[in-house]
């Protein structure tokens, strides 16, 4: 999974007041995967508590508007090099205009390239990694100060990133990391390399992170790790995914608990019951596959096989019968046959995936696979590429078919339906995580309206192939039912908070999501006897 934004915040830190002039405006902007994405939230909140506000949602650094400008960025795809020299590049302008504008390169791919990206681009003030996220303000002062780059990359986590200040993306969901790093050793992989190994958080840390950001109105979490599975290992409990998970069902406003993302060679049966006896565990997995050949698993050092990964599968819909299963497939292997390729073909159409994250495959420099025999052309790779895609996208609109005239709990999101406007429809995600769009009844005055974090009850009256659409508030009850029965609306502490945000009342920004200066959640530490009021 991908994720590329530009994040502008409005400014949050109650300490800044007129006698306290800002130290300067911000931008972040984050590419890459979910863990990124958290990160970034930390860089905000390390930003906000630094004195910096955020950047106008106009402001274009490119034009000198910004006073500093981060990059968190991925290292998973071919393209990631290239995206960003050339995003910097394009900042040199504004560099020119604003000298004292300050630009700033952080996470895996500066990990990776480290001094080569203040050679490749000399208007970079701070170069710094994944083991150091904390440092950011301290170089941002230090470059200021001595006026030359400093480049800052440490080989091990120096302090986990979860103790440092945070700027929640959302008010109603929030990301709580359990891990850093990886043990693992795929060849296709660079992130073990770049964010080093497992390093666990103990779980007194990681319930005291989900009860605080809770309390500041989140009720939904999801917890984070590269391998979740793994989660206790370092510290000798290779029970203690499955027990965090029941731990999570007893945190009192927790409505909603997901995670991502696990690895189908360690995942237990202990998980399975977790997940089933556990009410707020939502019925959603997110299982990577990678491909159905065992030959081709066996190349990527992926330490399971089709049919233990197919038994997983049944495994989990016997316990949870409704639970949407998503994975991750790579396509092109180096030597991958189109008999290997076919094996892939066979398990998705088995599998049933309600979605899948499909990736042709590309050399990483760093990673065995870069220097394997049998790199395939690039249009065997797309041809093969296009059929996968062509079958997911059956599967999952066969998939949403069978949801019509269910009824479905959504979580009504904020920037999900770029057609709602259009539409007149809002959007949200069901318990097992597909995007919905549903209509309100005609009438609705606007202080019954549902808000970003409230919870709506509709029925689904049209599947399409990448969502549902949930229009039966539109509907008149028939006979022995009522129009509660076509929509209701709980209106939660997450809908409070975010009310609050957006009459200023509480302090909020966006952080990865893009969309200007929408309200969210609070600056926070990670352990509660610390947060900021």
């Amino acid at each position: 999974m991908s994720h590329s934004s530009l994040a502008p915040h409005p400014s949050s830190d109650p300490s800044l007041d007129a006698a306290t002039p800002p130290r300067g405006t911000y931008q972040v902007r984050t590419f890459g995967c979910q863990m990124n994405v958290h990160d970034s939230e930390r860089l905000t909140g390390m930003l906000e508590e630094s004195g910096y506000v955020a950047a106008p949602a106009g402001a274009d650094a490119r034009r000198g508007e910004v006073d500093v400008i981060v990059f968190n960025t991925c290292a998973v795809r071919e393209n990631a090099a290239k995206k960003l020299y050339g995003t910097l590049g394009s900042l040199r302008p504004g560099k020119d205009a604003n000298p004292g504008m300050q630009i700033a390169v952080g996470g895996c791919l500066a990990q990776k390239d480290r001094d080569a990206i203040v050679e490749s681009a000399p208007w970079v003030d701070v170069v710094f990694g994944t083991h150091n996220l904390g440092s950011l303000p301290v170089l941002l002062d230090r470059s200021r100060h001595n006026a030359e780059a400093q480049v800052e990359i440490l080989e091990s986590l120096e302090v986990f990133p979860s103790t440092l200040p945070t700027r929640r993306e959302s008010s109603y969901a929030a990301w709580v990391s359990i891990s850093v790093g990886c043990n693992n050793t795929c060849t296709f992989c660079i992130v073990p390399s770049l964010r080093g190994k497992e390093k666990d958080r103990r779980p007194g840390e990681v319930l005291a992170e989900v009860r605080d950001v809770v309390e500041s109105g989140a009720i939904e979490v999801t917890l984070l790790g590269q391998n979740v599975n793994s989660y206790g290992v370092e510290f000798g409990d290779h029970g203690a995914f499955a027990k965090l998970l029941r731990a999570c069902g007893e945190v009192d406003g927790l409505e909603r608990v997901r995670f991502t993302s696990p690895h189908p060679a360690m995942f237990t049966d202990d998980v399975i019951d977790a997940m089933a006896e556990t009410p707020n565990v939502m019925p959603q997995l997110h299982m990577p596959l990678q491909s159905g050949s065992d030959e081709v698993l066996r190349r990527m050092k992926r330490s399971y096989r089709s049919k233990k990964f197919l038994g997983i599968l049944e495994r989990v819909r016997d316990r949870i019968p409704e639970a949407a299963i998503t994975t991750d497939i790579i396509v092109g292997f180096p030597g991958e046959t189109e008999e290997e390729f076919q094996r892939t073909l066979e398990v998705v159409e088995a599998s049933r995936f309600s979605s899948a994250f499909t990736f042709q495959y590309s050399i990483r420099p760093g990673t065995p696979a870069a220097t394997m025999e049998g790199q395939l052309p690039k249009e065997v790779v797309q041809e093969r590429f296009e059929r996968l895609t062509a079958l997911q996208d059956r599967i999952t609109y066969e998939e949403n078919l069978a949801l019509e005239g269910r009824t479905v709990e959504i979580l009504v999101a904020e920037g999900e339906g770029t057609r709602d406007a259009r539409t007149d429809r809002l959007s949200g995600r069901s318990r097992d995580h597909r995007l919905v769009h549903f209509s309100l009844p005609e009438g609705l005055s606007e202080s019954d309206r549902p808000r970003p974090g409230d919870l709506v009850t509709a029925r689904v009256t049209h599947a399409a192939p990448h969502y549902l659409i949930a229009d039966s508030a539109l509907e008149r009850a028939g006979a022995g039912s009522s129009a509660e029965d076509l929509f209701s609306v709980r209106r939660t502490r997450s809908g409070d908070a975010w009310e609050a945000g957006a009459l200023g009342l509480e302090t909020g920004g966006s952080c990865g999501t893009g969309g200007g200066a929408a309200p969210s959640g609070p600056i926070t530490l990670g352990m509660p006897s610390l947060r900021l009021r």
